[in-house]
């Protein structure tokens, strides 16, 4: 094979690649925030850019949302998303989003606790590795670090 069919054939493999990962996450999300938390309108922005349609849900008492999904106490982030079957809590990285709808495990959802800097919405370089962690009925064990 020549090298300029060779290149075309792997340059269409990763646009499949990349389109089948991406292919993989549901076309709508709901994002639950608090009405001043612009970080999360900049989430939110981050999703849509993925080809997702995002609904933001202002909430002060997103408390009861929380409680509601399972989420383990004191894990909690400024923003609760549901997504497909899943509840994404916080500015998880996208790449931890694309893992959860691949795999598709048996949890409730995945989280990153805090606002950590370097995460979709929020400003500044990664201070630190981030370690989302999944959840169900409120007991949380590691997914995955970035």
């Amino acid at each position: 094979m020549n090298r300029p069919t060779t290149s075309m054939l792997l340059a269409g493999a990763l646009l499949f690649g990349a389109t089948s990962a991406q292919a993989a996450l549901p076309a709508e999300a709901t994002l639950y925030k608090n009405p001043q938390c612009g970080c999360c309108d900049g989430y939110a922005r981050h999703l849509e850019e993925m080809g997702i349609a995002v609904t933001v849900i202002d909430d002060r008492d997103l408390g009861q949302i929380k409680e509601a999904s399972g989420l383990p106490y004191g894990l909690g982030a400024c923003h609760t998303i549901e997504m497909g079957e899943y509840v994404i809590e916080g500015h998880v990285p996208l790449a931890a989003v694309e893992k959860l709808f691949e795999e598709r495990p048996d949890i409730d959802g995945i989280g990153l606790a805090g606002m950590p800097l370097g995460t979709p919405g929020m400003p500044g370089p990664q201070q630190a590795p981030y370690e989302v962690y999944q959840f169900s009925d409120r007991q949380d064990t590691a997914f995955m670090t970035l």
